[in-house]
């Protein structure tokens, strides 16, 4: 068995190493994963700047075919031409290439000699310089059209070159006609970016880089036919080409590569390790290069390293805890089960003693002389025994060690009354009259009843007192010292208390814990409805005031900058709810009600309502037909599938969405299917989050990243599952499972009431209202508001105003009342009061920040309308038209 010492060195040895595994398992798994990201990610980057370069030689590669075709060209190279005929088309030229914003365009003739160049005014005139070994004058005559990087001859730039052959009506070639295209723009805003760009040519020559060092490098040796042809063409001019040492290490599964490259005298050290994408430029035998530092897959891989190690400590500790509270336990349970053990042997030894206590007192009381026995000094206890006439017979030593007696008061034939009251002076008979407790003793004692007690001395000592009467008369007492198990059985008591108080205080602490984090939700959510409130008063002052201002403006560039502010307000608007939404569900304030809910209605308004946008967006919204029924909260429903499309035609670019359903069981599964770009795996958990969106939605309508955090939300809310799949390139599904409701309960839901739709303004000519709002802002532009509409507003203020003007008789038709009016007035309890002092009760509108469910419910038990803050004025001129409406026919009938 080993010993305490080797234990503990096995432990920490197996702690150290499995902490070391742990962070290399831990950090190699991050690095390679963050490599990969790393690697998609500088790939989507390489693609963008390929994307930018083919876009740059496409936007010239144009001009030389239409200038081919140009007749005054084609017949300057039939024939000689005179100097004026050679200015006039370097002008032309010149002024061709100021439209194109391209470097140099030149007309050469069959001999590959310059007849006219746009920079023939600069002093490296291309005009009359050879250029025939160039191989895009070779290649334009032997094939129409050519194409060439290289540094200029007599410029010494370096460019693009784009060749066009010039043919005559009978297709003979006459000359042709070369642009040179500058790409240093391209390198400037390379720069932007730390990492390093580059661009290599067919024989791996380095002729573009973000950085001046990696410029005209080797990637690949050169043989020497190569070396032939660059300097047969001049294409790199007196450059030296200089190898550059680069060594891979390890290759990744998308065609990455994992590199060192050696530090040369002029280009400063590089990372030790460096990521390296390439990708071919279609229609160019070119590559793109993009070297990418792994700092952050290192960072990442030191983290997830730690985070292992700190993650196998913690796991160490808890299971040497969990070992140790084991072995505590079982050290307990043994011994108590010890205790127990030596408990059940000394009451054993205690029977077998008295058994045999009362037969050495009966041989004792039959042999002895002098009183002290001899038969009973081999007892651990303390024995007496005395005779019917309660008078000493027998007795060991150990009673009277225990007793302290002194020698001469133990005597045979003295009555155990004198011992009795030698304790009683000494005080171990307890409080209390001395004649009544002796007398107490006595009584039991002639009365023959066995007894069993115990009974604690001044100094600890707790002594286990039996007494039996004997057969002929007499009695035999015992005292056993059973103060070691009392003492064991005391600690034992206080362990156990110990771990009680202990259980009992950790609970305290988890309550109060709990109420505290409780409380915090709260507050939390109390501030978020107050911050919310609090914003949407001047939100709404600012849309009413943007509604008011659309009307005022005649050009339509101004009434688009309108409804540009307005979109922008409506956006913070639904952040706002959106944040006010989440608060209510987390605090449980947001009221569900479940029902079965008729599918096939529901999706046809969400087809209608989203059809147009889509097809706006240039995409085509569809939504199956379906007779199944769900049990839901049919709002909740309608706003996640709302999310769900809304979504959908945000991040499609093109094709079909398609809204359907789908059984899965007792439940059904309602998909939304779009053909968007798709989602990464890595990405479908965190979409569902706080204020986390993809970056391939449109730049006019990207969305605050809370849309779907609110439908997970809601999904549980409802007890309703949500998911999705998603393919990069082919689109994604949404979808919401629910479980099958009752056919027949979701008929007799009762049909939707009919709602007045004024056609004009009408009912709001000449009508009077009242605005109560605490909100200064928010009061004047909704007066401005409906007195555009004809209205008459005579007040429009705080609860204080109010209540000064209001007279009676003179109650507006309608008023527009907000809920909270500062000073700890509520809306309702104004109102009442106005009312008392009108005599009268108009009609009320609550336009409100709050969105509880509750004050809505009780709005309309009222009849009263409600709007909720931020208003649009298009919902408030036609709630208002209808209430008027409303009111007319009351008043009529």
């Amino acid at each position: 068995m080993p010993t305490p010492r080797l234990r503990q060195f096995w432990t920490l040895l197996l702690l150290l190493a499995g902490t070391a595994a742990s962070m290399f398992a831990a950090g190699q798994w991050a690095w390679h994963r963050s490599l990969l990201d790393e690697s998609e990610s500088v790939q989507r980057q390489l693609a963008l700047y390929g994307q930018t370069l083919a876009q740059r030689i496409d936007r010239y590669r144009t001009l030389p075919e239409v200038l081919a075709l140009d007749a005054q060209l084609q017949d300057a190279l039939r024939r000689p031409l005179s100097p004026d005929e050679v200015a006039q088309l370097n002008r032309k030229l010149e002024q061709a290439n100021g439209a194109s914003q391209s470097s140099t365009l030149t007309l050469l003739n069959r001999d590959g000699l310059a007849v006219a160049a746009s920079n023939w005014r600069t002093a490296t005139s291309n005009v009359g310089v050879d250029y025939s070994f160039r191989p895009y004058v070779q290649q334009a005559l032997a094939q129409g059209r050519g194409s060439f990087y290289g540094i200029g001859v007599t410029t010494g730039e370096p460019g693009y070159f784009l060749s066009q052959a010039i043919r005559d009506d009978s297709g003979h070639i006459l000359g042709l006609v070369a642009i040179k295209i500058a790409l240093q723009e391209l390198e400037r805003e390379w720069l932007q970016t730390p990492d390093i760009v580059l661009a290599s040519d067919a024989h791996g020559v380095v002729f573009l880089a973000s950085q001046d060092a990696w410029r005209y490098r080797l990637l690949e040796p050169l043989d020497d036919e190569e070396r032939r042809e660059l300097n047969a063409t001049r294409q790199y001019s007196d450059q030296p080409l200089r190898p550059l040492d680069v060594r891979v290490d390890d290759r990744l599964d998308n065609g990455g590569r994992l590199v060192r490259v050696q530090a040369l005298p002029d280009m400063p050290t590089p990372p030790s390790r460096m990521l390296w994408l390439t990708q071919p430029l279609p229609g160019t035998p070119w590559q793109l290069h993009l070297v990418h530092t792994t700092h952050s897959s290192i960072a990442d891989s030191r983290w997830a390293a730690a985070a292992g190690g700190g993650g196998w400590l913690a796991l160490s500790l808890l299971v040497l805890f969990v070992r140790q509270r084991q072995r505590l336990a079982r050290l307990r349970q043994r011994s108590r089960q010890e205790l127990e053990t030596v408990l059940q042997q000394h009451a054993q030894e205690l029977r077998t003693a008295q058994d045999g206590i009362v037969q050495a007192a009966q041989q004792a009381a039959q042999q002895t002389d002098t009183g002290l026995s001899r038969s009973l000094e081999h007892l651990p206890q303390g024995v007496v025994i005395i005779d019917a006439d309660l008078k000493l017979v027998a007795w060991n030593s150990r009673y009277v060690q225990l007793f302290r007696y002194p020698a001469d008061l133990m005597q045979v034939g003295r009555p155990i009354e004198d011992l009795m009251r030698h304790n009683a002076r000494r005080g171990l008979l307890g409080p209390g009259p001395v004649e009544e407790a002796i007398e107490r003793r006595l009584a039991h004692l002639r009365s023959g009843t066995p007894h069993l007690h115990e009974s604690a001395k001044e100094d600890g000592t707790v002594l286990e007192i039996r007494g039996n009467p004997l057969p002929e008369g007499g009695f035999v007492t015992s005292y056993a010292d059973i103060t070691s198990y009392k003492n064991a059985a005391r600690e034992l008591r206080s362990l156990a208390d110990a771990l009680e108080q202990r259980v009992a205080d950790r609970t305290r602490d988890l309550d109060a814990a709990r109420r505290e984090a409780e409380q915090a939700n709260r507050s939390k959510t109390r501030f978020v409805a107050a911050a919310v409130h609090d914003l949407l008063q001047p939100l709404n002052a600012a849309r009413m005031f943007t509604s008011l201002l659309r009307s005022h403006l005649p050009g339509d560039a101004e009434r688009h900058a309108v409804d540009s502010i307005d979109g922008a307000l409506a956006a913070q608007d639904a952040i706002l709810n959106s944040l006010l939404d989440i608060s209510r569900m987390e605090s449980g304030q947001f009221d569900v009600h479940i029902h079965d809910v008729a599918l096939g209605p529901l999706l046809q308004v969400l087809g209608h309502n989203f059809g147009v946008l889509a097809e706006s967006q240039g995409l085509k919204l569809r939504c199956m037909p379906t007779r199944a029924v769900v049990r839901t909260d049919e709002n909740l429903l309608r706003r996640i599938l709302q999310n769900f499309v809304s979504n959908a035609i945000r991040y499609s670019r093109r094709g079909r969405i398609v809204v359907g359903c789908r059984r899965m069981g007792d439940h059904l599964r309602i998909e939304v299917h779009d053909q968007g770009p798709g989602i990464p795996e890595a990405l479908q958990r965190e979409i569902f989050e706080e204020f986390r969106r993809l970056d391939e939605g449109r730049a006019d309508d990207r969305g605050a990243g809370l849309g779907l955090a609110i439908v997970e939300r809601l999904g549980r809310l409802l007890g309703h599952e949500i998911g999705l799949r998603s393919q990069l390139g082919r689109g994604s599904v949404f979808w919401v499972c629910a479980p099958l409701g009752n056919p027949a309960a979701a008929q007799q839901a009762a049909p939707p009431a009919t709602t007045l739709q004024p056609s004009d303004d009408a009912p709001l000519q000449g009508s009077s209202a009242w605005v109560i709002d605490d909100d200064g802002p928010t009061c004047a532009a909704t007066q401005a508001l409906l007195q555009r509409w004809g209205c008459t507003v005579p007040l429009a203020a705080g609860a204080p105003e109010a209540l000064a003007a209001a007279q009676p008789g003179q109650a507006p038709q309608l008023v527009l009342l907000d809920v909270h009016l500062g000073a700890g007035l509520h809306g309702p309890e104004v109102f009442a009061q106005l009312c008392q002092r009108w005599g009268q009760t108009p009609a009320v509108i609550l336009v409100t920040a709050e969105r509880d469910a509750t004050l809505r419910r009780q709005a309309a038990e009222r009849g009263w309308g409600f709007l909720a803050k931020p208003v649009r004025s298009p919902a408030l001129r036609a709630l208002m038209s209808q209430t008027l409406l409303r009111l007319g026919e009351s008043n009529r009938k």
